[in-house]
């Protein structure tokens, strides 16, 4: 089995917030114990509703936010803790495709100098060489050569996304965290991008996790999935055992609202959640999604379930996981 490229062992990331009026300071856990691996040239589905934790969880792998508690291990270095990490080394390891194509480029820059400042950073001072890298990279994003002296208003939503996409992968890391990559996007392009995203994946070994509140999109590119519920991952597994057999009453809600009658239909009527999610700064007592569970009983108020395995690499949160169908 190979070892994991990514490995995060309870990491949490929780925020100090204080009150103006004088109520004292409050916790908000915005990730809150998340135990998970990525493998090389896997592409792991993080799923669940905004405010989750997800772009959070994905800030703190990048080493943008610092952890509470928990250690993240990247490609065998670790970036938590006291060691201080290889940030150098860490940049060429992992790289960040981010939710919107325009507000995460320099609108001051033209797609030649974005894609060409990281290399030259990174040690890379021949101007061939640097060229030839560029227009290589235009090129497996499907920009054209003559398009690299533009900037990025000359550009539509969709070849925004291209570029960002090419300045992730410039340096050619291992894993790619790609935030909601497709959600600013109209649909006509979104599969155009998620396509251009698996293709990539092939042709350079990459590793991805794949950031979205869309099941639709996830199911298409993902090896794994993992669901995440204020703070917590509350169900893991393949693919395949989370869309058909799902064991987690909020997994089976989040499936259920996917607008495919086939879906619903293997998921059941009764799979919808009540409400909307609590906040992260005074989460309900037990399992955290007792208020809207179609499930909830005594215990699921007064703790918090363990992380079970329902089948070998399957494994959910629910005090009745092996009675969920």
């Amino acid at each position: 089995m190979a070892e994991a490229l990514l490995s995060l062992n309870d990491l949490a990331v929780h925020f100090k917030i204080g009150n103006a009026l004088g109520g004292g300071v409050r916790t908000l856990k915005a990730v809150d114990g998340v135990t998970l691996d990525v493998k090389p040239g896997e592409c792991l589905g993080l799923v669940g509703e905004s405010g989750c934790g997800k772009s959070t969880l994905a800030l703190a792998i990048m080493g943008l936010l610092p952890p509470t508690r928990g250690t993240i291990g990247i490609d065998g270095q670790q970036i938590s803790g006291s060691t201080a990490p290889d940030r150098m080394k860490m940049a060429r390891t992992v790289q960040m495709v981010f939710q919107d194509p325009y507000a995460s480029l320099n609108p001051r820059q033209t797609v030649r100098r974005t894609l060409a400042d990281p290399l030259r950073l990174h040690g890379i001072t021949d101007k061939a060489e640097v060229e030839a890298r560029v227009i290589d990279m235009m090129a497996k994003v499907g920009l054209r050569p003559e398009q690299a002296d533009r900037y990025p208003h000359e550009f539509s939503g969709g070849q925004r996304q291209r570029i960002g996409i090419a300045r992730a992968l410039i340096l050619k890391p291992k894993l790619v965290l790609c935030d909601e990559p497709v959600s600013a996007l109209d649909v006509s392009i979104r599969a155009q991008i998620i396509n251009l995203l698996l293709e990539l994946k092939d042709e350079m070994g990459l590793a991805y996790i794949m950031i979205s509140h869309d099941l639709g999109v996830v199911e298409h590119v993902s090896d794994r999935v993992a669901v995440m519920y204020l703070g917590r991952i509350v169900e893991q597994g393949g693919w395949q055992e989370i869309f058909e057999n799902p064991r987690h009453p909020y997994t089976r809600a989040l499936i259920a609202a996917i607008p495919d009658p086939f879906h619903r239909a293997a998921i059941g009527a009764n799979a919808k959640a009540r409400g909307e999610i609590a906040s992260a700064l005074n989460p309900p007592a037990g399992c955290h999604f007792n208020p809207r569970c179609p499930l909830k009983a005594d215990i699921c108020t007064a703790e918090y379930p363990a992380f079970g395995e329902v089948s070998p690499g399957h494994r959910a949160a629910c005090h009745f996981r092996d009675h969920v169908s």
